[in-house]
């Protein structure tokens, strides 16, 4: 098929940052493209061909979107799979597969999948609700501390909390749930696979994630992650095994935590782009971005080796900061060497929303982390005053 200045249709559920970014790689290979998402300010509406306000939860609206496009993607887990089942039962291409966003989508399904297929992960319960989840704890089946996650709905760290006293429970959602086993670890590490229709498949370099205490959001990604090369192995090969458990066509990106003896478990998946592949756009041969449009239009895959050392510096929303969105000090931060700032086009800020992100490359790893540490302290989101 011609994808290139042709009459193709990519289609795009969700319009958000990183539907933003896989859009700038449309662009350049002029690929048309339509996008579904439920907000009129949604930050893909500036860049793509054809915009369609809408909800992703509706069949109706999915199915409809499906019908307008040859090729179905998503950059968002949110949306409603009976529409791609059907859609997919028609002949549409969709990618991922709702066969595997399926095992996805709701994280206690996912676990027991981790399980039933022998890879790697920490021992959990899942509880319909958290009336039953306090049950369990008074009757000690399940032992403090321990991390609660809510099975669907949750992003961006919501939907997470660790649990140190039963009281930490009172004000969170009565909805499916799970009671995760705490793990002691080194590290939070992160691999993506990429893999095509035909079944090429590539992993990106481990990348090591720093994560925010309170928001429980990741704050900086450095890659390469500052681990030993066995371990580093061992990550990408777990990680080719849950891409090849899965089954799954596009972008795979493993979360996975690496203990105090080394040992590497699979914390969860995500079938789309990442913000652990957020470096990549500065940093590598072929960005994550360039990369899942390859895979699901079945074309080569390109080059995920790193051309220099990357790190990402998430920006999110200052606390005490609600209303029109103000980078301050951005120009700072524009005039150091190899810092690239990336503004996602959300207008509105709030405490911990994501807004952007900054990328800073350099040979030197330490004095990329070192840059990195200086940009979090002087750029800072807010609300005009």
């Amino acid at each position: 098929m011609n994808y290139f200045s042709s009459d193709f249709k990519l289609g795009i559920l969700g319009g958000g940052q990183l539907g933003k970014m896989l859009l700038f790689d449309t662009r350049k290979f002029d690929i048309q493209t339509y996008i579904l998402d439920p907000s009129d300010e949604a930050p893909c509406k500036i860049a793509c061909d054809t915009f369609i306000k809408g909800d992703l939860m509706d069949f109706q609206t999915v199915y409809n979107f499906g019908k307008l496009v040859d090729v179905l993607t998503f950059e968002i887990e949110l949306v409603n799979l009976e529409a791609l089942i059907k859609l997919e039962e028609e002949g549409l291409k969709v990618y991922p597969s709702p066969k595997t966003l399926q095992l996805i989508q709701n994280k206690g399904v996912q676990k027991d999948f981790y399980t039933q297929h022998q890879i790697p992960t920490a021992n959990y319960k899942r509880f319909k609700d958290i009336k039953s989840l306090i049950l369990a704890i008074l009757e000690s089946q399940i032992t403090l501390p321990f991390v609660w996650k809510c099975t669907e709905f949750g992003y961006d760290g919501n939907g997470v909390k660790v649990i140190r006293d039963i009281t930490d429970l009172d004000n969170l959602a009565n909805v499916e749930c799970i009671a995760e086993e705490m793990i002691p670890f080194k590290n939070e590490l992160a691999v993506i696979v990429c893999r095509s229709p035909s079944g090429e498949i590539k992993t990106y370099p481990v990348v090591e994630m720093e994560f925010h205490p309170e928001a429980n959001q990741v704050e900086y990604v450095i890659c390469p992650a500052r681990i030993d090369t066995k371990v580093a192995d061992k990550a990408r090969a777990i990680a080719l095994h849950v891409s090849e458990k899965f089954n799954h066509v596009g972008l795979l990106a493993v979360e996975m935590f690496q203990t105090e003896e080394d040992e590497i478990i699979v914390n969860e998946v995500a079938p789309r782009p990442h913000n652990s592949g957020h470096y990549s756009i500065e940093a590598s041969f072929t960005s994550q971005f360039e990369n899942h449009l390859r895979a699901i239009l079945d074309l080569p895959l390109g080059n995920t080796d790193s051309k220099v050392a990357g790190i990402m510096v998430n920006l999110v929303g200052a606390e005490g900061h609600s209303g029109n969105v103000v980078y301050e000090n951005i120009e700072k931060i524009m005039s150091w060497n190899g810092v690239t700032p990336h503004i996602y086009g959300k207008k509105q800020t709030r405490p911990f929303r994501k807004m952007g992100h900054v990328t800073i490359v350099n040979a030197d790893i330490v004095e990329a982390r070192r840059i990195a540490e200086d940009v979090k302290n002087t750029i800072r989101v807010i609300s005009q005053k």
